[in-house]
């Protein structure tokens, strides 16, 4: 019996049920990874496997499968973005600078689903540093999109994507910093959530920007997005952003519907800069909605036209303030042959950080720089509060908003890499989420005419991701 093509409830039924085991689930998807590794055109989804010590921690699973402990991942295999940190694994971010440095303990949402007995298959590919929109500023190049593999999967989170989307695995963990999970789960067709910010610790997450950046699933279902938020969620002394708001069973209400519901459309969304194929198949996910019984309201979140530029603005600040940590002194890659301590520094930054990361610590250098952080940096902050304060107006009105989750579907690799601007605005629908803090979920909902996956995003208010599983139940049910 094949397994790759089931979704983690269905396969958490089946090794409850004695139909099959972890080791027979590892083992299938650890063939598909090397399988996929020898094609030409292979997706350069994983940057590393852990296939004798994925079996080892399978055997173990299995054992407490036949004990009778039952947890939602036991003896799942799940694989992890390369700027979470496994214990005794390297976590590269997918830069050269990290070269050999080893984790010397677990993120907690890692050792969450440690201890629930995951199995942890390898670590995916991603943008440097999480710092792109197409997977192609890694080191170790770029992830293709399984469905077009001339294409790309999206960032930063696109191995991860990427390795769902190919049935390489049945769930993974990626890292929203401003669209970089639900970006690439709406390119590569699976459903990629960013939680409220503060509901998942981001302790043992190699931090971009500190105020946006948030750890979420990219799974095959919405049910199997809720079940994971329910794992590694909740209160974490390792983070003071992390909220006392208790965790709730996000399974309980899931197939409720629509029904008597209030969704929001913002004008702002849909303007020019729109593929109309893309707009065609939100659209329809609207109206089905509709058919289901919620209420269409047209809405306005005038400051959204500004989000792209204050998040540019306070993402590269924050960056260049976390990556002052990366100096070739400390761990990872050092610069032979420096003469000096000023030497080491500059020359190991330099051989180790790639073009874009070099661009955005610039940037951020620069608009915290003395005479400049009043004029762009203060008043991003200040574009932020309304921002956030658009989002808190209009959930008064309604109960989530949709909207489109990129302008176009998947690039060509290569298409876009000389021109930072186009490839900033391949965010545009998803950063004021992050600016807000408030929950975001991309279901697929279509294919453009060259069968390009689409997908449509939903918001909701802080901590109500349950609103958000139950409509993207709904559309997943009903498309």
């Amino acid at each position: 019996m094949s397994v790759h093509d089931k979704s983690v409830a269905e396969l958490r039924h089946l090794l409850e049920n004695g139909e099959t085991t972890s080791v027979t689930i590892t083992t299938e998807f650890l063939n598909r990874i090397e399988a996929d590794s020898k094609k030409e055109d292979r997706s350069n989804s994983f940057i590393e496997v852990y296939k004798e010590e994925a079996l080892e921690f399978a055997g173990e699973a299995d054992k407490r499968t036949q004990n009778g402990e039952r947890t939602p991942f036991l003896g799942i295999p799940v694989a992890l973005k390369d700027n979470l940190n496994l214990k005794g694994h390297p976590t590269t971010c997918g830069s050269r600078i990290l070269e050999g440095y080893k984790a010397t303990f677990s993120s907690s949402a890692v050792r969450k689903l440690e201890e629930q007995g995951a199995v942890f298959i390898g670590k995916t590919n991603m943008d440097e540093f999480a710092m792109g929109s197409s997977n192609e500023t890694s080191a170790y190049g770029p992830a293709r999109n399984p469905v077009d593999r001339e294409r790309i999967p999206g960032g930063s989170s696109g191995g991860s994507a990427a390795a769902v989307a190919a049935a390489l695995a049945p769930i993974a963990l990626g890292s929203d910093t401003g669209g970089s999970i639900r970006q690439p789960a709406g390119l590569c067709g699976v459903v990629g959530l960013k939680p409220t910010y503060g509901r998942v610790s981001r302790y043992g997450l190699v931090a971009f920007a500190s105020s946006l950046d948030q750890i979420g699933p990219l799974a095959r279902t919405v049910e199997d997005s809720a079940s994971m938020l329910g794992a590694i969620a909740g209160l974490d002394p390792h983070d003071s952003t992390t909220a006392e708001e208790p965790v709730p069973d996000y399974l309980a209400r899931i197939n409720d519907g629509v029904a008597g519901m209030k969704i929001g459309v913002p004008e702002e969304y849909f303007t020019s800069g729109l593929d109309p194929q893309i707009e065609a198949q939100v659209r329809k996910g609207i109206e089905t909605l509709k058919e289901q019984g919620a209420e269409i309201v047209d809405i306005s979140l005038p400051m959204a036209e500004y989000a792209v530029a204050v998040y540019y603005v306070v993402a590269t600040a924050e960056a260049s303030s976390n990556l002052a940590r990366f100096d070739g002194i400390r761990y990872g890659r050092r610069a032979r042959d420096a003469s000096d301590l000023l030497s080491v520094f500059t020359r190991s930054r330099d051989e180790g950080f790639g073009s874009e990361v070099k661009r955005r610590i610039l940037l951020g250098t620069y608009v915290l720089s003395s005479g400049y952080y009043d004029a762009y940096y203060l008043k991003a902050l200040q574009a932020r509060t309304l921002i956030r304060k658009d989002f808190e107006d209009a959930f008064a009105k309604v109960d989530t908003i949709v909207a489109p989750v990129t302008p176009t579907a998947a690039f060509k690799i290569g298409e876009k890499v000389d021109d930072p601007i186009a490839m900033y605005l391949s965010d545009i629908y998803t950063i004021s989420a992050n600016l807000a803090g408030i929950p975001g979920l991309s279901v697929p909902c279509g294919r453009t005419k060259k069968g390009l996956p689409v997908g449509i995003q939903l918001f909701a208010p802080h901590f109500a991701e349950a609103t958000l599983f139950k409509t993207g139940q709904c559309l997943e049910k009903n498309l």
